[in-house]
């Protein structure tokens, strides 16, 4: 019986649905095929049967193009009224999407999803403008034609000859909850457009020379038909898993082909290919494995060839392990909702059919509502067809079973012959004992024959009369029968026993390999290491040689791993991996693309394209042919592609970002310098200009005049010297020269440099006579301070007092620049020392520059030192410099 109870994924999936419905906005498209359709109308005429119903439905944005029917349906819906925009001069209206937030209503009608919204809304289209809108748990009915699709762009494109630029997400098109499809023939559209029904005359007929031909128009119709299909086949799938329902819905086709190892199964394959094709329908190739077998095995060669051509044809492949090919197939049957299965004809003899029954048999009795096809197959001659005579190694477990029964029989008889286990049950229990080991060692096969053989020798040697087959008791034939049957049981259970912990071993390293490969790729960065560390964990692997190549911009692959292996030396691998790079296919041996090459290729594909090719080569190249194993590489495979595609985008991120900052950077540079080189310039400009021009000035005019220009000269100058000394702080041209120097000749150098601008503070200078040396770049820290004191200067009224304090704080020297200030503004105590970062307006109503504070710190984190600013508690601001004291100071000599 199948499992009937639901999937947890899908309950959890369920419930998080639900808890996302229940806050989220329901969304519904009017989808269609071109314009003129009738999309609009249908959902005005929606509309109005909604508000008859007692719904509230507001109108957030129609575009009705001048329809006079159209328009008649927006009679007695609110309209929300438009925001309007100015945009070189013109005026725009748009939809306000925050008028429409604040209405809140229970439904809003928003049409055209794929407009592009005029400049200055908050989103620039309009899908993001109803993501908010769903987000803020408002219902949102619009239109769409399928041409706005971006996954479809490119295919209208080629189809009409017309790139359209107004696209859609696919994401924002899978969102709707519900899609209603607007159709009408491309004969009726075509009447309705010469009728001045969609466009005006002018504009219709040149529409009908170019996008609206018949024959586009039946292109896009069928691909809107499409679309819808494959939507409400999701919504089918979704309804299915929610019913938890066994039996497969019949909406859609799905075909299954069961794949074994006989030679006939290549004709169901084609058959299977064409049916699905006629049908179309997407197809599926099965395997179940119930041995557990090697690889290397010639049943599982044959199985690969036949998954082979399967993927050749377009099929999925899949291995299911399992005790009962009917059940297990049945199982994946329903949960992929497959509609029909496909196998071939069974030729066993009628005899066993009755007896043992066949899977043909089961699947026909178990099938319930899925289709079953039994096709007679007919045996192909291949050149990779399995040799039908078994060589030694496959004959050594039956060499080995007859030497366990043997040897099984000589402990039975020594153990009768010193009368430790003189019943008969305990010589059976000797046998079944050595046929279970057998099943467990050597699989069914060896299991099967040493059951018939621990029967003839139990009979021959422990059996009166001995040394015969002949029976005097009849009761032992049922002694017999019942050692054969418990043996054959035991050897079939034993040997799926042991397939199942092979097939979990293997799946296991598997996994784990696939984990390890993840955990090392997700923790680095930069294509050398995270090829070389897939590269050697996929080697280490599979046991063999792996060569890595990554795409160029323009050239052949560059290899960036394996250099000294035997792929790299083939002449044919460069030219393999260039062919797997541009087509994105599996290609080299083991395929039937270019199969003379010295490995198998695999594509590195990512999300946004193929980014290079891993190939890969072993000792037994049969392993090559394996579905399971090309599966596990493919995995290997993707997930260095996407580690590599995180990488690119990181790197296109940080370039992104710096290019951002620089950006900024250079806006702030000019703003800067437009506003504080246009100020001294004018004022030099205006004051040279009356100097020249006037013919009589007093003494003491012309004095002010040249003090103006001197001092605004001075001014540009330090703005200058401050961008000049930012840029060679930020390239680190900047090396402090150090050398000893005593704190107070560096203050007093900068109050001299600062007289003007403190002219009209209260300065007090108090700094300890204990300071010792310090060992820093005299001009450097003499700018800080001139920096600090401008600072000071400029962002306090007059009046005010600017003090400078100095001590020994351990082992390091605390310098603290403080005034009774306005103080810094709330929040900004990090951010003044940002580049061009200028706060509050300075005390005469200007800025500063914003560099001041910003080669302050810099100057000062050159010295191993910390500049850090806080408003005082009694008001004002500080600015506290902590610079190192080294312990090899020079005494100061004081006489």
């Amino acid at each position: 019986m199948p499992d009937a109870r639901p999937n947890p994924d899908d309950l959890l999936a369920k419930v998080q649905a639900e808890d996302t419905e229940s806050t989220r906005g329901s969304l519904k498209v009017f989808f269609g095929y071109a314009a003129g359709v009738g999309k609009t109308y249908t959902m005005l005429e929606n509309a109005q049967r909604a508000k008859a119903a007692g719904r509230e439905v507001v109108v957030g944005y129609v575009e009705p193009h001048g329809r006079p029917e159209t328009e008649a349906l927006l009679a007695g819906l609110e309209v929300l009224p438009l925001r309007e925009f100015e945009y070189r001069g013109v005026r725009l209206r748009d939809f306000d999407v925050d008028a429409a937030l604040a209405r809140n209503p229970d439904l809003l009608l928003v049409d055209e999803l794929a407009h592009t919204n005029a400049v200055g809304c908050r989103h620039e289209k309009r899908w993001q403008d109803v993501e908010e809108l769903l987000e803020a748990g408002i219902n949102v009915w619009t239109t769409l034609n399928v041409q706005h699709i971006e996954s479809l762009n490119d295919v209208i494109g080629q189809i009409t000859g017309v790139t359209v630029r107004e696209t859609v997400p696919d994401r924002a098109f899978d969102l709707a909850d519900d899609l209603e499809l607007v159709d009408i023939t491309p004969e009726e559209l075509l009447h309705r457009l010469k009728a001045g029904k969609v466009y005006v005359p002018d504009q219709a007929q040149r529409a009908i020379q170019s996008f609206f031909q018949k024959s586009n128009l039946t292109a896009l119709r069928e691909l809107s038909l499409r679309q819808a299909a494959r939507r409400i086949h999701t919504d089918v799938e979704s309804a299915r898993r929610e019913k938890a329902a066994i039996q497969p819905w019949a909406t859609a086709e799905r075909l299954l082909v069961c794949v074994g190892p006989s030679p006939t199964t290549a004709r169901v394959i084609r058959t299977a290919r064409r049916m699905a094709a006629a049908l179309d329908a997407p197809w599926l190739a099965v395997s179940v494995d119930l041995t557990g077998e090697p690889a290397s095995s010639p049943r599982k060669q044959q199985v690969s060839q036949h998954f082979r051509l399967a993927e050749r044809l377009g099929a999925e492949t899949v291995t299911l392990a399992g005790q009962n090919v009917s059940e297990t197939i049945l199982d994946y049957a329903r949960s992929r909702n497959v509609t029909k299965i496909l196998i071939g004809k069974t030729n066993q003899p009628r005899w066993r059919r009755l007896l043992a029954g066949t899977v043909v048999d089961d699947l026909l009795e178990k099938s319930g509502d899925i289709d079953v096809y039994v096709i007679r197959g007919e045996e192909e001659k291949t050149a990779h067809a399995p040799a039908r005579t078994a060589s030694t190694t496959q004959k050594l477990p039956y060499f080995w079973a007859v030497g366990l029964v043997s040897l099984t029989g000589l402990l039975a008889y020594g153990l009768r012959f010193l009368h430790l286990a003189d019943a008969e049950a305990n010589t059976v229990m000797l046998f079944l004992a050595a046929v279970a080991w057998t099943a467990f060692r050597y699989g069914r096969g060896p299991a099967v024959f040493a059951s018939v053989l621990a029967v003839l020798v139990f009979d021959f040697f422990f059996v009166a009369p001995f040394h015969t087959f002949a029976v005097a008791d009849t009761q032992y034939v049922v002694t017999f029968a019942v050692m054969l049957t418990i043996g054959l049981v035991i050897s079939t259970l034993t040997s799926r026993l042991r397939a199942q912990i092979e097939n979990t071993r293997l799946r296991e390293r598997r996994t784990s390999s696939l984990y390890e490969l993840g955990k090392q790729l997700s923790s680095l960065y930069g294509n050398v290491f995270l090829v070389g560390a897939a590269g050697g964990k996929v080697a280490e692997m599979v046991g063999g040689e792996v060569a890595i190549y990554l795409r160029q911009p323009s050239g052949p692959p560059e290899l960036a791993f394996g250099h000294d292996t035997t792929i790299v030396k083939h002449s044919v691998s460069l030219p393999v991996a260039q062919w797997v790079i541009e087509h994105d296919q599996l290609a080299g041996a083991g395929t039937n693309t270019l199969p003379n090459a010295a490995a198998l290729f695999f594509p590195l594909t990512g999300s946004q394209g193929t980014h290079g090719a891993i190939a890969i080569r072993v000792p037994d190249t049969e392993r090559l042919l394996d579905p399971e194993f090309r599966r596990l590489l493919d995995a290997c495979a993707n997930q260095l592609a996407l580690a590599l595609e995180r990488d690119q985008l990181a790197i296109e991120a940080a370039n992104a970002r710096i290019q951002a900052e620089a950006e900024q950077v250079r806006s702030s540079l000019l703003s800067s310098v437009s506003h504080d080189l246009k100020t001294p310039l004018a004022a030099i400009a205006g004051a040279s200009s009356s100097l020249l021009e006037a013919t009589s000035l007093d003494e003491e005019t012309r004095r002010q005049l040249l003090e103006t220009v001197a001092d605004e000269a001075a001014r540009l100058n330090r703005l200058l010297e401050n961008i000049l000394q930012m840029s060679k702080l930020d390239a680190g041209a900047a090396v402090p020269l150090c050398q000893w120097h005593v704190l107070e000749e560096l203050v007093g150098s900068a109050l001299h440099r600062t007289r003007r601008e403190l002219a009209q503070h209260d300065v007090a200078v108090q700094l300890s006579s204990e300071l010792p040396l310090l060992y820093v770049d005299g001009l450097l820290m003499e700018q800080v301070f001139v920096n600090l004191f401008e600072n000071a200067a400029r962002y306090t009224p007059e009046g005010t007092k600017v003090t400078i304090r100095a001590a020994l704080d351990g082992d390091h020297v605390r310098i603290g620049i403080s005034d009774n200030g306005p103080g810094l503004p709330a929040g900004a105590e990090e951010r003044i020392f940002d580049k061009f970062y200028r706060a509050s307006p300075t005390a005469d109503g200007g800025r500063g520059s914003g560099l001041g504070l910003a080669i302050c710190r810099a100057i000062i984190k050159a010295h191993g030192g910390t500049l850090v600013a806080a408003n005082r508690p009694g008001g004002g601001a500080e600015f506290v410099i902590r610079l190192p004291v080294s312990k090899d100071a020079p005494q100061v000599m004081v006489e």
